[in-house]
């Protein structure tokens, strides 16, 4: 039965010659696989390829069947809304890759969760559009994606707390405590005075307060890049 929904692009993996497999957060399903024949094919029209990029914004008519299927096709695909700038600013497109692994590894679920996917849609406009004090955007997803997974933090003691009782080695100053709940109580786009080390120092508080509560999240391989281009 064919039905109409929106989407989030996460990953594709090539399959056959000219096919991929990709992952897609859907509004309507969750997260779905879904195959795509010909869209390597150098006989493709319109460089289709480009549509299964991480975190492009989709338009989607699919074929969805029962639960025991677990790889659907699309019908009809195209993009609502095309990126203006984070294919093309290094730290941009960074951050994406980031929020891509993390999305990847973090959801699970098969069904609809509409006010989930609204927030990654509108995240994911907001670090588009935004201009200037994105540096800070991965840290505050991650804050506000953990309410949504069902392990929020409600306040800065309480996740010290609970990195402390599972041996985070790591104590934080009053610097860095007070950085945190500015971030964890404000909206994207906070402008804050953030040096490399205490920024990566806080996102890995982050990623290992995610693996308490996810014991399968394995290694966030972007961390490494993000080490790199966030100064």
């Amino acid at each position: 039965m064919l039905h109409k929904t929106r989407g989030i692009g996460l990953s594709y993996l090539r399959y056959r010659e000219s096919s991929i497999i990709t992952k897609i957060y859907t509004e309507a399903f969750g997260i779905q696989t879904y195959i795509v024949n010909g869209v390597r094919s150098s006989k493709s029209k319109n460089n289709r390829i480009a549509l299964f990029q991480p975190l492009t914004l989709l338009d989607m008519v699919v074929y969805h069947k029962s639960k025991e299927d677990t790889v659907h096709r699309i019908s009809e695909l195209k993009c609502y809304a095309p990126f203006h700038s984070i294919p093309f600013d290094v730290i941009k497109s960074s951050l994406a890759l980031f929020i891509t692994e993390i999305l990847g590894k973090t959801l699970r679920e098969e069904e609809s969760n509409e006010l989930l996917f609204r927030f990654i849609e509108e995240s994911i406009l907001y670090l588009d559009d935004a201009e200037t004090n994105f540096e800070n955007f991965h840290i505050q997803f991650l804050m506000q994606l953990a309410s949504y997974l069902g392990f929020g933090i409600e306040t800065v003691d309480d996740l010290e707390s609970e990195l402390k009782s599972n041996h985070y080695p790591q104590i934080p100053d009053l610097v860095e405590h007070r950085n945190i709940e500015q971030l964890l109580f404000s909206d994207y786009g906070l402008s804050i005075p953030l040096d490399r080390t205490r920024r990566i120092r806080i996102l890995e508080k982050l990623i290992f307060f995610y693996k308490i509560h996810m014991e399968t999240l394995g290694e966030i391989k972007s961390m490494e890049v993000l080490r790199e281009v966030l100064r």
